[in-house]
């Protein structure tokens, strides 16, 4: 059974991808996610890429990241495992880059 979306969620969900459209607001988007320490981070990563995604449109990053559409979905699903390949090219794909940068200390 499908649960009925509201017009507020509707809405909120618009919002959300249409903001995703703009590199700032992708980057920020997914480093909250990819900061994230809980239980569930990897797959809550999983969703914010792919919500960058959807906001640019699922078959043209498929194309760009030479991707099949059913693949980018699969990779990106609630299941999925991406290769770091795979991530490197829905990324590039987006005009985003993987980086690695020293741990802030939290202050005292």
């Amino acid at each position: 059974m499908r649960k009925k979306i509201t017009k507020k969620a509707r809405n909120y969900e618009e919002d959300l991808l249409e903001s995703l459209k703009q590199p700032k607001e992708a980057i920020a988007y997914l480093n909250a996610h990819l900061e994230d320490e809980e239980k569930d981070a990897e797959e809550l990563f999983l969703m914010a890429l792919r919500d960058v995604a959807r906001a640019h449109g699922f078959g043209e990053i498929a194309s760009r990241a030479d991707l099949g559409r059913e693949s980018l979905y699969k990779a990106l699903s609630h299941e999925g495992n991406p290769r770091l390949t795979t991530l490197r090219s829905v990324l590039k794909a987006l005009g985003l880059k993987l980086s690695v940068e020293p741990e802030r200390k939290k202050a005292a």
